[in-house]
């Protein structure tokens, strides 16, 4: 019997779904033209699942900044910061997020998964507890894998249960941290995150919040949900990655609790993970400062995602319960989720497949992420290509309610679609796919 023999239910719900349609979880680009557009089996290909939400991949200062990186410092740092050194730019970055966060400390990881990975493992321990949000990205319980408290999972943004588990606590001893994310990666809903800072300070608990998809998003200066709720002074820790606003890879964590810098000698997959190469700094520290120089591409992203989204919901099609650059369309059939997302690419639309039983509530899915790069035509032309595969389908009925929008496309019906953040929660652990925290 082979080791890898465990697999062989994994192996054949993922042969099946094959033969349903292309392979979701393994696309090749022959090329990506710009940040919204690029070229699958040779076609013009209509991006809607990168999760590149201000459009920074093609900007050309963070380019420049980039290839001059390489030319003075090489390629890659070949070791961790720890064994190796910091170079400068390292910490250029982390004093640069500290203070977009107006928070004292930060420190900088490879990737967002490993920002998680390491926080979470490290901050509590055996005795202490560890609170998390029911739909939590997976790097977040893998996170709590690596560590050794215990873990209370807590309803889906219900801070009324988190309450009740955490009053079950009574006088236990141990530190209480608690994890919750700005903007959810699968369905594109927010925490109500006021009530979970009251009921941290009830408890006397830390609070933890992921804004990896909602930094550079959501907030005036696009800080995340913390400052658009105005209870930055009451997160301890806030983590994100580059992946996403920012456009290249890597994670961080900022605070100002005192004595924050012992766990860059605490977390291991800091202490033992190869440092950032320096064109990724660079590149990074661009995009940070364009983020905070061009309030104008947070506005014209929400105004894309309102555009996108209430095209959709006019159409019929059941769409995720808020308005936000995730946009998620629920399919009750997994073999018909599989059939529509294998038109819209072969009709040039890429988006990402969400499948059980790895989604929320079990459900098949696309998720799409809108950027501030999308024109307004484009939009209109995905709203109205979903919309017909989706009647093709028997998803809507073929007469439907039509949403107007100015422009060329003057009326059409909106559609739904699906995309790439949800690949991770799409297949069961172990199967790889693309990452919303990556």
């Amino acid at each position: 019997m082979s080791i890898l023999e465990k697999f062989a239910a994994l192996n054949n719900r993922y042969d099946h779904l094959k033969q349903v349609g292309a392979d979701p979880f393994a696309v090749k680009f022959d090329d990506i033209i710009s940040c919204v557009e690029g070229v699958v089996n040779g076609k013009k290909t209509l991006l809607f699942g990168t999760n590149n939400y201000l459009g920074l991949t093609f900007d050309d200062e963070a380019k420049a900044e980039s290839i001059e990186a390489i030319r003075r410092h090489g390629t890659g740092t070949t070791g961790s910061r720890i064994a190796n050194g910091s170079y400068k730019g390292h910490q250029e970055l982390e004093r640069a997020l500290a203070d977009f966060y107006g928070h004292t400390h930060c420190m900088v990881f490879s990737t967002g998964y490993q920002a998680n990975l390491g926080m979470i493992s490290t901050l509590v321990g055996k005795d202490d507890h560890l609170f998390l949000d029911a739909d939590s990205h997976a790097s977040i319980y893998d996170g709590s894998r690596l560590g050794h408290a215990p873990v209370v999972r807590f309803r889906h943004n219900n801070p009324d249960d988190l309450a009740k588990r955490l009053r079950r606590m009574g006088d236990q001893p141990g530190d209480k941290l608690i994890v919750v994310e700005g903007i959810y990666s699968m369905l594109g809903d927010t925490a109500p995150l006021k009530e979970f800072v009251d009921v941290k300070r009830e408890y006397g608990a830390y609070l933890m919040v992921d804004e990896a998809h909602s930094m550079g998003v959501l907030g005036e200066h696009g800080r995340g949900l913390a400052e658009r709720e105005g209870v930055e002074d009451d997160v301890d820790f806030v983590v994100g990655t580059f992946s996403k606003s920012l456009a290249s890879v890597g994670g961080f964590c900022v605070s100002s609790l005192e004595g924050f810098e012992i766990l860059r000698l605490a977390s291991r997959p800091y202490m033992f993970t190869a440092s950032l190469p320096p064109a990724i700094i660079s590149s990074t520290l661009s995009a940070l400062r364009t983020l905070r120089a061009e309030p104008q591409r947070r506005t014209k992203l929400t105004a894309n995602s309102r555009r996108f989204y209430t095209g959709l919901r006019a159409a019929g099609f059941h769409v995720g319960p808020e308005c936000s650059p995730i946009v998620a369309v629920m399919v009750e059939q997994p073999e018909v989720a599989v059939m529509f997302w294998k038109r819209l690419l072969e009709e040039g639309m890429y988006l990402n497949l969400a499948l059980p039983p790895a989604t929320p509530n079990s459900s098949a899915f696309m998720r799409s992420s809108v950027s501030a790069a999308h024109t307004d035509e484009q939009i209109d032309f995905a709203v109205a290509l979903m919309t017909r595969v989706g009647r093709e389908l028997g998803l809507l009925p073929e007469e439907n309610n039509v949403c107007a929008f100015p422009g060329p496309t003057a009326v059409f019906s909106g559609e739904r679609l699906g995309a790439t953040a949800a690949t991770a929660r799409a297949l069961p652990q172990g199967a790889g796919a693309a990452a919303g925290m990556a």
